[in-house]
């Protein structure tokens, strides 16, 4: 699995997830559960992982969506 995205906004998250999925692309979402630790206040990334092999065509669905790939802050 390889990190597409990164992003404390869970609508960039559910977006990009249906547009991957839309185009066939199995994604998964990691990170979900660290709001227990943070207490809800969202400043915490959630990542979205593909697999290695989807990786390319996925950053394709992304790019032509306008979403921006952030990994790192």
């Amino acid at each position: 699995m390889k990190e597409l995205l990164r992003s404390t906004d869970p609508t960039v998250i559910a977006f990009a997830t249906a547009l991957l999925q839309g185009e066939g692309i199995d994604c998964f979402e990691m990170d979900v559960n660290m709001s227990v630790l943070e207490g809800s206040i969202g400043i915490l990334p959630r990542r979205l992982m593909v697999r290695s092999s989807d990786l390319l065509q996925a950053e394709r669905v992304m790019l032509d969506n306008e979403i921006t790939l952030g990994r790192s802050f």
